[in-house]
């Protein structure tokens, strides 16, 4: 235990909700490792569920950039967030993500393009030394898709294409292009404030369904109830756990009430052609660890939904 910081128990404490102590007590068993503190935590039924939410490592924007059938996100991290409104650096993400459209989401070929007289990672370089701090291009990611569109949403926008959040999402049709288009907004909405992990259970790693499952063993098995009866408590627990994960499973944030596959269906109905969500791509800024979301979506779901 003498090894577990002050700032470790704080830190386990924000991503959990869970007690001071039993933070301090999860990291001395798991010697330090924070996921591990996390699941030792769910197993003894000191937090609900495993929460996303925690604190981010970095400051800076995320970029998107659309061309139709085809989208861009693009993650460029600073140390502060007053570096993250300075309107150089923001320029520089608005024309990183334009670049990016072009390299299919290669983080090596768009530091190689040329942006403006130099190249993305030499721009970079010019505008740490002038701004006096450090900064890089973390990450980038595209997706493309014919026949249909490519639509995005930006969450605590500073512009209309740069924010904390950024978000594309694929929808393959033969139908109308602007109710594809506006369909897809609402659904790249969806997905900045749902957080799936994964369009499917099918697409989900398996790694991240066993750490579940075996969370959810641990959980059944203290009920004390026969194996039988555990076993169909965890398929039962794993069912709830694939429909609040998965995008396809989750409940449409617009309406509230509707399963976004059979959102997908009705909209299909309505242009009268299939529609397929064939992928979504979701940035946000910092270490790929959700926090408690900094704005209210509400407003922006009533505006969508036409309430």
């Amino acid at each position: 235990m003498s090894n577990i910081t002050a700032s470790m128990v704080k830190d386990l404490r924000d991503k959990t909700g869970a007690g001071m102590m039993d933070c301090k007590v999860a990291l001395g068993e798991t010697n330090g490792d924070v996921e591990a503190a996390i699941d030792w935590l769910r197993k003894k039924g000191l937090m609900k569920a495993a929460k996303k939410a925690g604190r981010v490592a970095a400051e800076g924007l995320v970029g998107v950039a659309v061309g139709g059938d085809t989208g861009a996100l693009v993650e460029v991290n600073s140390e502060t967030d007053f570096v993250a409104r300075n309107d150089q650096f923001k320029d520089f993400v608005k024309n990183a993500a334009e670049i990016a459209l072009e390299i299919d989401g290669d983080l090596e070929k768009l530091l190689a393009r040329p942006m403006g007289n130099a190249s993305v990672q030499e721009e970079l370089t010019g505008l740490i030394a002038k701004i006096g701090e450090n900064m890089s291009v973390r990450r980038v990611a595209a997706l493309a898709v014919k026949p249909g569109v490519v639509a995005s949403y930006v969450h605590n926008a500073t512009s209309p294409e740069l924010g904390k959040i950024g978000v594309l999402v694929a929808l393959k049709s033969e139908g109308d292009m602007a109710k594809l288009a506006a369909f897809g907004k609402q659904l790249a909405m969806h997905v900045a404030a749902a957080a799936p992990l994964a369009l499917t259970s099918e697409h989900l790693s398996a790694e991240v369904v066993e750490r579940e499952r075996n969370v959810q063993r641990e959980l059944a098995k203290q009920s004390g109830k026969p194996d039988n009866l555990i076993d169909k408590m965890i398929e039962g627990r794993m069912r709830k756990f694939y429909e609040e994960s998965v995008l396809l499973s989750q409940i449409f944030v617009i309406d509230g009430e509707t399963p976004v596959n059979k959102a997908v269906e009705k909209l299909a109905k309505e242009i009268g052609q299939p529609v397929e969500v064939v992928g979504f791509i979701r940035f946000q800024v910092g270490e790929g660890i959700e926090k408690a979301d900094s704005g209210d979506f509400t407003d922006e779901v009533n505006k969508l939904a036409g309430r």
